[in-house]
């Protein structure tokens, strides 16, 4: 295995031979055979050591063992133990998921803090086929059909292309020792259930089930690649514009084609939404109709859908209780500065009489029942009803904000002044307001 190991490594891997490693280490055999195959191969590696604490004293058991492999081949260890379950607990993911997020930030922590170009973790052709059956299980499109990515951005999976079989084989060969975490055996998760139960049967059905599967991955491959390249041309024409907190898709470009469900689900697939249906739907719903994912929430508006991300908390009240600091504002920097002569006012910047001003000024979200006095115009009109007149999407309504003087709105930022606070000739001091 050792001169299989390098052949792959110098033919498909070979910026791993350059590279400062840190290999994550279980314990188990994978990730020990891993270590020694590396080792042996003269690769710049150190070791990261979870300890979840979960399994009492096996659990610490696991921790010593990587110490003592870590000195016994002379190398650099991290060790790093977690409160799991309470992670658990606090953020409402499974144990398993909880476990999986702790360790990748530490993992891409301590790359990033002490200068480690690559992650490699021990997956192998088994796993790749047990997450395989997983997506296929659960439901999922062609890219829970690809499999593991051998190498996705830092992690690089030096192992995929070997089975279990050959780990488990070169490391009785070697007489190398490895721990055994208990848990393995229970079935009462899905992966070890396929593992031992389901994943056996399929080998007896096909001896070369791995081999068979691996042709089968580099298939849904290529045809992931084809459709990569399809969605990039097409998106170029549906998406109309991004923005930090949005972006636009054209729907005329979805309903081209006579599938547009499968262009939706390219195209927002990654924000988490799962009821595709009521996506669909809103391609000939009402504005102002939408779609809520855990994350990302999809709303229709005229002939487009507004793509953004979901903000759980409404702005807290900026006090502005003096006009000569600038004020960092979710839109910019607010500056104030007083000008002999005013130009055009323009949706960033306002010329207002500075004497009518009363301090603290306040920018705050705005709310129902708001009402202002429009720049250039004579009476007064509801917010909610100028944002109407004016076409904003449900998006832009959320995230529009007053600067206000007392209870008078002096100006909804970035799109109208108050008639209330103009300049005129009776003016003795001109306030410029200006969003940069």
């Amino acid at each position: 295995m050792l001169n299989n190991f390098e052949e792959h490594i110098l033919g498909n891997l070979p910026f791993l031979k350059d590279g400062k490693l840190l290999i994550a280490i279980s314990g188990g055999v994978d990730s020990v055979v891993l270590v020694h195959l590396c080792h042996r191969l003269g690769l710049n590696i150190s070791l990261a050591h979870c300890n979840f604490n979960l399994r009492g004293t096996e659990s610490d058991g696991d921790e010593q063992f990587v110490i003592d492999l870590a000195n016994s081949l002379d190398i650099e260890a991290f060790t790093e133990s977690f409160d799991t379950e309470g992670y658990s607990v606090l953020n409402k993911v499974s144990i398993q998921m909880a476990a999986r997020e702790l360790r990748y930030f530490w993992f891409d922590e301590l790359a990033q803090h002490l200068g480690f170009d690559y992650i490699l973790t021990a997956h192998h052709a088994d796993d790749n086929l047990e997450t395989f059956l997983i997506n296929f299980s659960r439901g999922t499109g062609l890219d829970g059909l690809t499999g593991i990515p051998e190498v996705n951005n830092k992690f690089v999976r030096p192992l995929l292309p070997f089975s279990r079989e050959n780990v488990v084989d070169y490391a009785k060969e070697n007489k190398l020792e490895w721990r055994v975490d208990s848990s393995n055996a229970s079935t009462k998760y899905l992966r070890n259930k396929l593992r031992h139960e389901i994943i056996p049967i399929l080998k007896e059905i096909n001896p070369s089930l791995l081999q068979s599967y691996q042709g089968t991955i580099n298939n849904l491959s290529d045809t992931a690649d084809i459709i990569e390249d399809s969605m990039e041309l097409f998106l170029k024409e549906a998406i109309e514009t991004i923005e930090d907190n949005k972006i636009v898709f054209k729907i005329s470009e979805f309903k081209k084609h006579n599938n547009p469900k499968a262009y939706l689900f390219e195209a927002l697939k990654d924000y988490g939404f799962t009821e595709w249906n009521d996506v669909v739907n809103l391609l000939d719903a009402q504005s102002g109709k939408y779609v809520l994912s855990n994350t990302h929430r999809l709303i229709k508006h005229g002939e487009t859908l507004l793509l953004s991300e979901i903000i759980a908390d409404a702005l807290e009240d900026v006090i502005i209780e003096n006009l000569e600091q600038d004020i960092e504002t979710p839109f910019g920097v607010m500056t104030f500065s007083e000008v002999e002569t005013i130009s055009q006012n323009n949706p960033n910047t306002i010329y207002i009489d500075k004497g009518l001003l009363t301090l603290p000024l306040r920018i705050r979200n705005w709310e129902v029942g708001d009402v202002f006095f429009p720049f250039g115009m004579v009476g007064k009109k509801r917010v909610s009803k100028y944002f109407k007149d004016e076409k904003l999407s449900l998006l832009d309504k959320e995230s529009s904000l007053l600067l206000c003087s007392g209870e008078d709105i002096v100006w909804i930022i970035n799109r109208r002044a108050d008639n209330r606070f103009r300049v005129t000739e009776d003016t003795k001091d001109i306030l410029k307001i200006e969003l940069k």
